[in-house]
């Protein structure tokens, strides 16, 4: 898809990844609709691109969720949440946190922005997914549950809308410098000092497969150094 004139919403756009791809779309020439609940950042962001619309909006809430903007030709399904625990001492609400934000969101604004592409003949889905997919890293069933499961949602998507002229994608980055760790439910102390922590990419890094991805509708893209189990070369 070319990205030049596009309207591209991305959701968790207050910061980190999401606030990364914003700004690399916006240099590509694209329309943007930001998604965040932290209005002042998405307002604050939207007044520097220039033509951005800050939306405040709970991705998991389906009522702001389907709201209609005219067209809308590209979804990054970015906004997440992770929790360090151990299976035992996991609060179970809070394992439901995790899934709801970064496993059912998804499929709420899948659902929300669906009619729209279905009636424009095109549409690229991208859904951030999690590099920590590869491999089962202790303290981390809860967030590699969700992420393991969006990976199927974007699958079983992207065979389902195919033919649709809809291309669903998923986006595998691995530990990025963004303030994730310290917005974990639990346990940030010791995901920074995991020692992946180390070889930690710029939110711009990601933001610039994500709109490879937007270009090229391939199936999916990692940026999960080969040791970890993924394809970039040390």
């Amino acid at each position: 898809m070319n990205i030049q004139g596009s309207v591209i919403m991305i959701t968790g756009a207050s910061s980190g990844i999401g606030a990364a791809t914003a700004r690399a779309a916006f240099a590509a020439g694209a329309r943007l609709v930001l998604l965040a609940r932290r209005e002042d950042r998405i307002t604050e962001l939207a007044e520097e691109l220039g033509n951005a619309l800050a939306v405040r909006c709970d991705v998991t809430d389906r009522d702001q969720a389907e709201d209609t903007y005219g067209r809308v030709d590209v979804l990054v399904n970015n906004a997440g949440q992770g929790l360090e625990a151990a299976i035992e001492d996991i609060a179970i609400e809070d394992f439901r946190d995790i899934l709801d934000l970064n496993l059912v969101a998804p499929l709420i604004m899948m659902q929300a922005v669906l009619p729209l592409m279905r009636a424009q003949g095109a549409g690229a889905i991208i859904n951030v997914s999690s590099g920590v997919t590869f491999y089962p890293r202790p303290h981390s069933v809860a967030y590699n549950s969700a992420k393991a499961g969006l990976n199927m949602l974007s699958a079983v998507a992207r065979a389902e809308l195919a033919d649709q002229g809809i291309a669903v994608s998923t986006m595998l980055p691995f530990v990025t410098a963004t303030e994730f760790t310290d917005a974990l439910k639990a346990g940030s102390e010791a995901a920074r000092a995991e020692p992946a922590a180390a070889v930690a990419h710029t939110p711009e890094r990601v933001a610039d497969r994500i709109l490879d991805l937007i270009r090229s509708g391939d199936e999916r893209a990692d940026l999960v150094p080969q040791r970890f189990g993924g394809s970039l070369a040390a």
